[in-house]
C-alpha cells in the first residue's frame, strides 16, 4: 500500500515539473509558423572568406535544420556600407556574389525542413578584429566613440545615417526576394544601433540624439520603418536587444520597467514583431522586486512576443567562452518554469549547438546524458 502511495505521489510530481515538451509546441508569428520554440542564436563564426558564405557554412546551417531546430537566426551579416564589418570573413547581405552564396544556404535549409532568419548587422565603431586587414572608411558612429570618452571616427552625418537606414532596407528586401522566413536586426551588444542607443556613445543633438531613450532610439526606429516599407505588412521583423555592452558589461540603460517601455514601444510601433532580448545569463532579473528577467519585462510592458538569450543549457556564461572557459550541460528546469509561467515565447541557444547540431533533437527525446560540453576549441571550426 505505501509503495502504491508512493508511485501514486511520484507520478503526480512528474505531472507539475517542468518538462522539455512544452518547449516543442508551434509557434506562428504573422507568415512565420514554427514546429517548436528553439531559435538557434546568431554566433559570429567568420567562416566566409571575402564576405561569402561556402557551401560548408550551408551545411553547418543544414545540420542545425535537420536536427529539431525550430528557427535559424544566421551569425551576423553586414549590411552596404564600407566599415559595416570588422572581419573579412564575417559574410555580407549585399552584392551579387554573396547573396547567391545565401541563397545556397536558404535552399539548403529549407531542403532539411529548416526555417531560416538572417541578421542584419553593422558593427559600428568597434575594435577591429584582425590585425591584418582593415575596413575602407568611413566608419560609421552616432558621435564617434567607440565606448564613452574614447574617440574613434567623425560623427555620422544625417546622409551617411540615411544612407544607412536604407542599406538595412535592402538587404531586409533582399532577404525576402530569397526566400528566408523572417529577418533579425542586430541592435545589442554596443553595435552601431546599440551605439546610438547608449547616452555614453551617443552625444548627438539632433533628432538621433537626446537625453532619453525615446530620442536615442529614433535611428533604430527609422530603420524599422524603413525595413518594414521594404518587407511589407506579414513579413517578421525580429530586433535583438541588449542592456549590456561589450564595451560595458554593467551598463543598464534602462533603470526602470517606465525607461524600459519608453525604448521599447515605439520600436514596436516602428514595425519590430518580436523582440530578442540578450542577457549573460537568462535567469538575472531585470529589475528589483521581480525574477522577470529582459525578456519577461519586455513581454509584459509591450505585449509583443520575445525570445529569451543568454547561457542556456551550459554551465558557464558565453563571455567566459572567450576567456577559454569550457563548460558542461546544464539542468534546463529554471528556463522550463518561466517558459511554462508565460514569461517569454521562444528560446535561443547559442554555445550548446555551436558543438552539437543535434542538441534540440537529444532534449526533445529526453536524451540529456548525451548532451555535450562546450570547449572553446570548437569556435575553430564548423561542425
Amino acid at each position: 500500500q505505501h509503495r502504491r502511495l508512493d508511485q501514486s505521489v511520484f507520478h503526480s510530481l512528474q505531472s507539475i515539473m517542468p518538462t522539455p515538451k512544452t518547449l516543442f509546441q508551434p509557434f506562428t508569428l504573422k507568415s512565420l509558423h514554427l514546429p517548436n520554440r528553439i531559435v538557434m542564436a546568431p554566433m559570429t563564426r567568420s567562416f566566409s572568406p571575402g564576405g561569402v558564405p561556402t557551401d560548408a557554412v550551408a551545411e553547418y546551417y543544414r545540420k542545425r535544420a535537420a536536427s529539431a531546430v525550430g528557427l535559424i537566426v544566421s551569425e551576423g551579416t553586414v549590411v552596404e556600407r564600407p566599415a559595416a564589418s570588422n572581419d573579412p570573413n564575417v559574410p555580407r547581405f549585399w552584392g551579387d556574389d554573396a547573396l547567391t552564396g545565401w541563397q545556397n544556404v536558404i535552399n539548403t535549409v529549407h531542403a532539411a525542413g529548416g526555417l531560416m532568419a538572417p541578421q542584419l548587422w553593422h558593427v559600428g565603431a568597434v575594435r577591429n578584429r584582425r590585425t591584418d586587414w582593415q575596413p575602407p572608411p568611413p566608419w560609421d558612429s552616432p558621435s564617434g566613440y567607440s565606448s564613452p570618452g574614447k574617440q574613434f571616427c567623425e560623427p555620422m552625418t544625417e546622409e551617411t545615417i540615411a544612407d544607412t537606414i536604407t542599406a538595412f532596407a535592402r538587404s531586409a528586401g533582399a532577404a525576402k526576394r530569397l526566400g528566408f522566413d523572417a529577418i533579425e536586426l542586430h541592435g545589442a551588444h554596443g553595435y552601431l544601433i546599440d551605439q546610438f542607443f547608449w547616452e555614453g556613445t551617443n552625444l548627438r543633438s539632433d533628432r538621433y540624439g537626446g537625453s532619453d531613450l525615446v530620442h536615442r532610439g529614433r535611428f533604430a526606429a527609422d530603420i524599422l520603418k524603413a525595413v518594414r516599407a521594404e518587407v511589407g505588412p506579414d513579413y517578421p521583423v525580429i530586433i535583438r536587444l541588449s542592456q549590456w555592452k561589450q564595451q560595458d558589461y554593467t551598463v543598464q540603460m534602462a533603470k526602470t520597467p517606465d525607461e524600459m517601455a519608453a525604448w521599447l514601444q515605439p520600436l514596436a510601433d516602428a514595425g519590430a514583431d518580436m523582440f530578442h532580448c540578450s542577457q549573460r545569463r537568462f535567469w538575472e532579473p531585470e529589475f528589483a522586486d521581480s525574477d522577470l528577467n529582459f525578456a519577461g519585462w519586455a513581454k509584459k510592458l509591450t505585449g509583443i512576443p520575445t525570445i529569451t538569450v543568454g547561457s542556456v543549457g551550459l554551465s558557464g556564461e558565453f563571455i567566459a567562452a572567450f576567456g577559454g572557459e569550457s563548460s558542461k550541460p546544464a539542468s534546463l528546469d529554471e528556463l522550463l518554469r518561466r517558459f511554462d509561467r508565460g514569461d517569454f515565447d521562444l528560446v535561443a541557444v547559442g554555445r550548446a549547438l555551436i558543438s552539437d547540431p543535434d542538441w534540440a533533437l537529444k532534449v526533445r527525446d529526453g536524451r540529456t546524458t548525451e548532451l555535450s560540453d562546450f570547449s572553446p576549441a570548437a569556435l575553430a571550426s564548423l561542425v
